[in-house]
């Protein structure tokens, strides 16, 4: 039953579950498809057998456990192939009367228990994960039962003592607590951007109002990020009911924004919006109401199941593989006193969360809305909810005040263009006009800085910014060191007082050539900030940059387009080439997100050895079912192994066995309108730069004037594992490597394994880093004191 490891035997079981009103205690069992589960799906078969264990499919849920028989069967290597692109799950889903009884959990446990698995992983929502619990605790007593009912003997009984869990969250809506992002819901949001992008077409034509309604029937998340990342009027959230009064207030808002100018009104509702009565909220009544008061043309759509569906994203499937590599090592690690755990994210770090710990939070929040604790159920549901609710509320709630701050705060876009960059302009402005500052556009990056292309931009100015690719700023590549005396000159001619400078290396190159200069030009002594904002995410002081994302999306589709075509043609294998300068990261993510058999980089050395090992990898492969090849190299990964030497080379030692094609992806990879995550990270991005500036010049006013000449008065403003932290430039020069571009440390090489055995090379994983079991009630210390004593003592409880 077991090759290397004592407990090593997986089965892949996804299941969610439905709780029908007025039988809370007997929950039904119901599997839904998701995208982003298969590969998930492909990471645990695939890193399972790398173990040395035999892994299992159950077909069909709950379902296929219970009935057992051709439901549970080995799954291979080439069974998980060409998954990564497929929506749903390919191993099935069945709605499931019979687990929710224990004579039927006692049919699973004998399926299980005949095929010696002792270890189960679970991909679904709270009640699935629920329901697996229950099946662990259960299982010491189901086998009792078995072994009276004489249906197993006491070796089976005493070789399957006990039954490990692992769960994984899959669910659109985000809605379990713990995980900053379940799988499937960034595709869910995919979708729903995509959707909202043409209506505005048609809404600005025609200068209608549009409502669009989303799932989220107790949750809020998909609808207040597609506020944000669409620059929503107004969203309604089961979370955090409206107002009394509300109709007015939204109203006045749709009058106001179309006084400024505005052509059209974009209005998101979550399904299960309600008002402070607890009577629903629906799109038709919001659309009865505009066109009542206002006379607008209003129109509505229902978006429904098309949310669930489609091509899931390069997030979710990355997302999936590190979940399902967690996984594994989670149930290698367990012992019968191991609680059942979640593997989740925060940040971009793994994590592992004890799993009803977990629930009993998410039940929490369902408790602080009924009971009318609505700040509560902000706060429950995780920072990075209240920090979207929060951001939403300042750009779409906050009135600019009647007195001037006569503070003047320019942005600049320096560096390569990028989708994003328009978001974060648009974020800095608006919060910077809430906070009474005069907000300044620089066109054409630095050199119009020294030349004075400045010009006054207004609320209205970046209207529907949010969803343009590009810069409308226009940026270029130009430094300040040559234009440092015109450059000050210029800030005291238009009296500016900070700077927000967004953009990519040389943004930050920029950045320190300005606080360097300091010393000689008092001009320079004012607050800056620099953005992160660069498909090649190479800026130090950040773990992600504006505009990665989309330019990994479009990688990773570009790819599976190639892959389909590999795979109808036979014996065939493409090198395609990516962006990123010396950065590796768009090679190495797309690589995972993609499915690809290698990716060439300049931070992780390869020679000609290397080549050669790849390209018998490739040999043997196609004397699989699998007879297609993917290669991704970054373009400068090395200078004499270029694109053609590498074509040339798996063209000549693959002759007779495979031929090759190339692709050159090039500039497309700028380009193209900004996935949701750039859309809503640029925004947050924007919106907490200029209130960091904004308490920076409070600091730095002495004696009538701004003077800014310490280390921390000009930061980089990036995400660092679970938090966006301002690090000071200088402090950022040893951690440089300038001669590359990159930094000398970057967290995403440590995935680079986990491509490379997912692509079935026989190389070690570096378990040294992996995810400890933390506790939810500790990273919530701003939890009622009564919630938090009911956690610990159920807690307790459930330990005993």
């Amino acid at each position: 039953v077991t090759v290397n490891f004592d407990k090593l035997l997986f089965f892949l079981c996804r299941a969610l579950t439905l709780r029908p009103s007025g039988s809370p205690e007997n929950p039904m069992f119901v599997c839904l498809c998701l995208s982003g589960m298969n590969a998930a799906v492909r990471a645990t078969v695939r890193v399972g057998l790398y173990t040395g264990a035999k892994v299992y499919f159950v077909h069909e849920g709950y379902q296929g456990l219970v009935d057992g028989g051709d439901n549970i069967k080995l799954a291979t290597w080439e069974s998980v192939s060409m998954m990564l692109q497929l929506g749903g799950t390919v191993i099935g889903s069945a709605r499931c009367m019979d687990f929710r009884a224990r004579e039927g959990r006692m049919k699973a446990a004998l399926n299980l228990v005949k095929l010696g698995i002792t270890n189960l992983c679970v991909i679904g929502g709270d009640g699935s994960l629920t329901g697996a619990n229950q099946f662990r605790t259960e299982w010491s007593t189901l086998l009792v039962d078995l072994v009276k009912a004489g249906k197993i003997s006491d070796d089976e009984a005493k070789t399957s003592s006990h039954l490990n869990i692992v769960g994984m969250v899959g669910s659109i809506d985000n809605d379990f607590c713990g995980t900053d992002m379940t799988i499937g819901t960034d595709s869910a949001l995919h979708r729903i951007i995509e959707v909202v992008d043409a209506i505005t077409t048609t809404a600005q034509s025609h200068q209608r109002t549009f409502i669009l309604e989303v799932m989220g029937r107790h949750c809020g998340y998909l609808a207040l990020v597609t506020a944000l990342a669409c620059g929503a009027d107004w969203v309604f959230i089961p979370e955090m009911p409206p107002d009394e009064g509300w109709e007015g207030h939204l109203c006045r808002r749709l009058a106001d924004q179309r006084a400024r100018g505005c052509r059209l009104n974009v209005i998101i509702v979550a399904e299960g919006a309600m008002g402070r009565d607890g009577k629903p909220i629906g799109s038709e009544d919001i659309k009865k109401l505009v066109e009542k008061n206002l006379g607008f043309d209003t129109r509505t759509t229902v978006l429904g199941h098309v949310q669930r569906g489609g091509t899931p994203s390069a997030f979710d499937r990355i997302l999936g593989s590190r979940m399902g590599v967690e996984a594994v090592m989670a149930l290698l690690e367990a012992t019968p006193e191991t609680p059942a755990c979640v593997v989740s994210l925060s940040g971009n770090q793994a994590v592992r969360l004890p799993l009803m710990e977990c629930v009993q939070v998410t039940k929490d929040v369902t408790t602080a809305m009924a009971e009318n604790r609505w700040e509560d159920a902000i706060k429950l549901r995780g920072k990075s909810f209240e920090n979207n609710w929060n951001t939403y509320k300042m750009l779409a709630h906050i009135n600019p005040p009647d007195t001037k701050s006569n503070i003047n705060v320019a942005i600049v876009n320096v560096g390569a263009p990028c989708a994003g960059m328009n978001a974060a302009v648009r974020s800095a402005v608006r919060i910077g006009i809430i906070q009474g500052h005069n907000m300044l556009a620089v066109h054409d990056g630095f050199e119009g800085l020294a030349h004075g292309n400045i010009v006054p931009i207004t609320w209205t100015g970046v209207s529907g910014w949010t969803g343009k690719g590009g810069s409308e700023l226009g940026t270029k590549r130009v430094l300040p060191s040559k234009y440092i005396e015109e450059i000050s000159l210029t800030i005291a001619k238009f009296n500016i007082h900070s700077l927000v400078i967004i953009g990519g290396f040389e943004a930050f190159m920029g950045g320190l050539e300005l606080v360097t200069a300091r010393e000689k030009y008092e001009e320079l002594c004012i607050p800056m900030v620099v953005i992160p904002a660069t498909v090649s995410n190479n800026v130090p002081g950040s773990d992600f940059s504006i505009g990665a994302d989309t330019a990994l999306n479009t990688i990773t589709s570009t790819c599976d387009r190639i892959k389909q075509s590999a795979a109808g043609t036979k014996r065939r294998v493409f090198i395609i080439e990516t962006m990123g300068g010396y950065c590796g990261y768009l090679a190495t993510m797309a690589g995972l997100a993609a499915g690809a058999d290698a990716a060439y980089i300049y931070e992780d050395k390869f020679g000609i050895r290397d080549l050669e090992m790849n390209v018998e990898h490739l040999v043997q492969k196609m004397k699989t079912d699998v007879k297609r090849g993917l290669i991704l190299r970054n373009e400068k990964c090395n200078a004499n192994y270029t694109t053609d030497f590498i074509f040339a080379l798996y063209s000549e030692e693959g002759k007779g066995v495979f031929d090759c094609r190339k692709n050159i992806l090039g500039h497309m990879q700028q380009g193209g309108t900004p996935t949701p995550f750039d859309r809503n990270f640029g925004t947050k991005m924007g919106s907490k730069a200029v209130l960091w500036l904004t308490e920076k010049l409070k600091e730095m006013y002495r004696h009538g004037r701004i003077f800014a000449n310490t280390p921390d008065s000009a930061c980089v403003l990036g995400m660092r594992k679970r938090a966006l932290t301002f690090q000071p430039l200088a402090e950022l020069n040893e951690q440089t490597d300038f001669e590359h571009r990159i930094p000398k440390t970057s967290w995403w090489l440590k995935l680079r394994p986990i491509m490379k055995i997912l692509a079935k090379y026989n190389i070690s994983l570096d378990t040294s880093e992996h995810a400890h079991m933390e506790h939810v009630i500790k990273k919530r210390v701003s939890m009622p004191a009564p919630l938090i004593k009911k956690h610990k003592e159920e807690v307790e409880e459930e330990e005993e």
